[in-house]
């Protein structure tokens, strides 16, 4: 089964899309990005930078995945986002990329990350996370398999 993108979705020429990946309106999918198979993203959902995003996840509307980080010490490197299988990500969840060349800010499988929750820079989110409605994860920040964090919560590193 093919890619199925609405007309209005913007997929830059290098983005890898895997099998039966939807794409909703007004979506924009970088040029260095891979998604895996089955995933779906909704509208005006933006995933760029250097971002691999597993199967079976399900992406919600104004999500923005792999964009730079919220560092100042970051001066352009080529750093990563890395979302396993089977995640929920809920509306407007921010996730971004590492500091550090070669470096990459990860989340397991089997997560849901509810709306406005934030994962910033070099944070490792584990299998079966659930990161209640704005959640905000500070950079550096570990977060081990099955937690759950309330709601409106920072986490620092």
């Amino acid at each position: 089964m093919l890619a199925e993108l609405h007309a209005t979705a913007i997929i830059n020429e290098g983005a890898e899309l895997g099998e039966g990946v939807t794409v909703g309106p007004y979506s924009i999918i970088g040029p260095h990005v891979r998604i895996g198979d089955g995933t779906s993203v909704g509208s005006n959902v933006l995933i760029d930078g250097h971002t691999r995003i597993g199967s079976g996840n399900t992406i919600y509307h104004g999500a923005s995945l792999g964009t730079p980080p919220q560092d100042l010490k970051y001066r352009g490197a080529k750093s990563f986002v890395k979302i396993g299988d089977n995640n929920v990500i809920r509306e407007y969840v921010t996730v971004n990329a590492a500091t550090n060349e070669g470096d990459a800010t990860v989340i397991g499988n089997g997560c849901l990350l509810m709306a406005y929750s934030h994962v910033a820079h070099d944070c490792v989110v584990g299998d079966n996370v659930i990161l209640a409605n704005a959640v905000n994860l500070a950079g550096h920040v570990s977060v081990h398999d099955w937690a759950i964090i309330g709601g409106i919560v920072p986490v620092h590193q």
